[in-house]
């Protein structure tokens, strides 16, 4: 009686795009253990090709590490674009930092690897992983819903993306502190909102106020 062949492990790669395999595999092994947890060779084991196949897509592992971090800041760009566009009575600048402050807390090996690594202080302009970060920027001044005046929005774009990132990095190392203050991570991410839009308001008023005095 012939013996029963052994099942491939569903991670197996059979055909098609190595390239967008290899990323895939990647962005679930960082979801794991972020950028530590990233190795092709192992990838390529667990793809079931042979240990130099991932080296004709990529030059070495901080090329792949690249091509998945601009595939993670797409992602992220997908959610918040989605998050802007649903009918709420909240502003759009609430809807994009409550939906980063959820991305970061449910996947936070994938944001450590984006946010808490030097691929991205290491990316090319120009490069994919370049022009993905632009776009995530671009989206947060979008969401300030707010004139182009000297570069105000920017600023306040900088400012709360520093202060969600804040709160996210807190909380993955438990040193959160919502307790003692009464509030919780969403509380004060919505504080920030209210404090960014509010400041950016001021700024402006002032700004034209300048410049109509000078005209």
């Amino acid at each position: 009686m012939r013996s029963q062949l052994s099942r491939k492990p569903e991670n197996t790669y059979h055909h098609g795009d190595l390239r967008d395999a290899l990323i895939k595999a990647a962005l679930r092994e960082a979801e794991q253990g972020g950028t530590e947890a990233i190795s092709i060779k192992a990838l390529a084991k667990q793809l079931g090709v042979s240990q130099p196949a991932p080296y004709r897509h990529f030059a070495d592992r901080e090329a792949l590490l690249a091509a998945v971090t601009a595939e993670a800041f797409r992602q992220l760009n997908g959610i918040l674009r989605a998050a802007m566009a649903k009918p709420s009575k909240r502003s759009k600048l609430s809807l994009l930092a409550q939906a980063t402050l959820d991305f970061g807390l449910r996947r936070n090996g994938i944001y450590r690897l984006m946010f808490a690594s030097r691929t991205v202080s290491c990316a090319a302009k120009g490069s994919e992983l370049h022009e993905a970060t632009r776009e995530t920027f671009a989206l947060v001044i979008e969401a300030l819903e707010a004139p182009a005046v000297d570069y105000l929005r920017e600023r306040q774009a900088l400012k709360i993306w520093a202060a969600v990132h804040g709160v996210v990095m807190l909380a993955e190392q438990g040193l959160f502190t919502g307790e003692a203050a009464h509030a919780t991570r969403e509380d004060l991410v919505e504080d920030f909102v209210s404090e960014t839009k509010a400041a950016l308001a001021v700024a402006i008023k002032g700004a034209r106020r300048r410049k109509k005095a000078c005209a």
